[in-house]
């Protein structure tokens, strides 16, 4: 019998936004590959009607449910908390999906 070790699966709750500074939240499995698919707007709905498109925030669980949770919790904020969650880790807004790049 083969033992493999199974690698932790990662979910993120990430933020986006344009340069209207619209912000959209979502989660994923895969920051990489949903940073590639806002950018070449590959999905269809808000985040392309309205090239939302920069990566501005993101946090990491292994926990599927918290992550799900917690991106409904975000979604049910104010504007102003939002912009002050993304400004504790970001405060010029920089594009943290450059990180993702290739990935």
């Amino acid at each position: 019998m083969v033992h493999r070790m199974s690698k932790t699966r990662q979910y993120y709750v990430y933020m986006t936004t344009n340069c209207s500074r619209t912000i959209y939240t979502g989660v994923t499995s895969d920051l990489s590959r949903r940073v590639y698919e806002h950018k070449n707007k590959l999905i269809e709905g808000f985040t392309k009607k309205y090239n939302v498109d920069i990566l501005v925030y993101y946090e990491e669980t292994n926990d599927v449910n918290a992550a799900i949770a917690r991106e409904k919790q975000i979604k049910g904020w104010i504007r102003r908390k939002k912009v002050e969650l993304i400004e504790s880790v970001n405060p010029d807004w920089k594009d943290l999906g450059k990180d993702f790049e290739g990935a």
